[in-house]
């Protein structure tokens, strides 16, 4: 049985030529005949397509222009994938994490995050609410106040990068996620409300997953299935050089890349792949990356207290930038139950953030968005099957208290 999720258009229209044959006349040649068949496979896997992607139908007998003969086969062959919802739980601000049951047991997290309509970048550090949070709403995803809505997907079971400061590197890698399991997230948080935007910035690095996530992005933007914009889509990665240089040619979707640190000591410290590839290394692939138009390259910068926070790193990123395309997302790092590393005070962030600005950058600094149910950047992780981690880590049996204190 195959998985339909796992299929491009292209996948899906080899699949259906030997069942797309048509009445040819004695008079055509060989290969008029197989560009008929050809053609007719691409119309059925368009409507397929519609049926599954825009239309949320997943019983091929409720797929009526299909012929009968077609219906039968697909009911043999090709299963639409369905996730299972383990648990979910929305945030103060709006902010909606799931997790969810793979068929192995295994789980996995993903996040709508929305953005309202008169939310400004600067709003990071206006009104009663915590520094850097999500402002307390009321609203559910469904409403019609936002603006934007993004999924935050996963593309792996843990992460093998073992960063310092991410609660998903804790539980180390269990394993890579099929293209199916990927875009089955999509689809699924779509179900549940119309998302605009798809950032790859869950649990685990994609470009260690280069080739289902790759052909994730190839159904994500295709215009018959779930259609988003190249640029709604944006693919963040710690730094794993020879697959960022490889994915500017197979796909065109946004880069992010996380820094982290100005130093090649500092940020070994704290991200172990910068051993093998580093700085130097990192942003010599950024500037080859092919970038379209007004394309620019995402820098996140998580920002650490006492370790990359100082004046004298914002001018080494100055220096480090120069020449690429590029803005700045500073990060106020999510503090998570067990963590080692500390937020930095507002103070130093809006100094941080200033001098960068001062120079023509354009640094801003991210929202944290589902602090209050480990939702944030850097606070995903898989609490069952094989998970890995000490005591000290706690998320979902938590959250699930609305404590952070006791364990339910």
């Amino acid at each position: 049985m195959i998985y339909f999720q796992s299929l491009t258009k292209n996948d899906l229209v080899e699949l259906l030529k030997p069942l797309s044959q048509v009445k040819t006349r004695s008079d055509q040649s060989e290969e008029e005949r197989e560009l008929k068949v050809k053609k007719r496979a691409q119309y059925r896997a368009q409507q397929i397509f519609h049926w599954v992607y825009q239309r949320f139908v997943t019983d091929w007998d409720q797929m009526s222009d299909l012929s009968k003969d077609l219906r039968s086969w697909l009911k043999d062959n090709v299963e639409v994938y369905r996730l299972s919802e383990r648990l979910n739980r929305q945030a103060l601000d709006g902010t909606h994490k799931f997790l969810w049951d793979l068929s192995d047991s295994k789980t996995i997290e993903s996040v709508i995050i929305p953005a309202a309509l008169q939310e400004k970048e600067d709003d990071a550090f206006d009104g009663d609410a915590p520094a850097y949070a999500g402002r307390p709403v009321g609203e559910g995803v469904t409403s019609s106040k936002w603006s934007r809505l993004t999924a935050c997907i996963s593309s792996q079971v843990g992460c093998a990068m073992a960063c310092k400061f991410c609660l998903t590197g804790i539980q180390g890698l269990d394993r890579h996620l099929q293209a199916y399991e990927i875009v089955t997230q999509v689809h699924e948080l779509r179900r549940i409300a119309p998302i605009t935007n798809i950032v790859f910035m869950g649990m685990g690095e994609p470009l260690h997953n280069f080739e289902n996530v790759v052909k994730a992005c190839e159904i994500l933007l295709d215009q018959d299935g779930l259609n988003f914009s190249k640029r709604k889509v944006t693919i963040s990665t710690s730094g794993l050089v020879p697959a960022i240089e490889e994915l500017g040619k197979r796909v065109d979707v946004s880069l992010a890349i996380s820094l982290n640190g100005t130093t090649d000591e500092q940020r070994s410290a704290i991200m172990p792949v910068n051993k093998k590839w580093n700085i130097e290394a990192l942003l010599d692939a950024c500037r080859k990356y092919p970038l379209g138009s007004h394309r620019r390259i995402t820098f996140e910068y998580v920002m650490l207290k006492g370790l990359n926070d100082s004046l004298e790193d914002a001018a080494r990123l100055v220096q480090l930038t120069r020449g690429i395309p590029s803005k700045l997302n500073l990060i106020p790092f999510n503090e998570h139950p067990g963590s080692e590393f500390k937020r930095p005070s507002d103070d130093t962030v809006r100094q941080f953030q200033k001098y960068l600005m001062d120079r023509k950058l354009t640094a801003t600094v991210r929202i944290s968005r589902g602090q209050d149910i480990l939702a944030a950047c850097g606070q995903l992780r898989s609490i069952f099957g094989t998970a890995r981690g000490t005591e000290r880590h706690r998320d979902w049996k938590v959250v699930a208290t609305g404590s952070l204190n006791t364990v339910s």
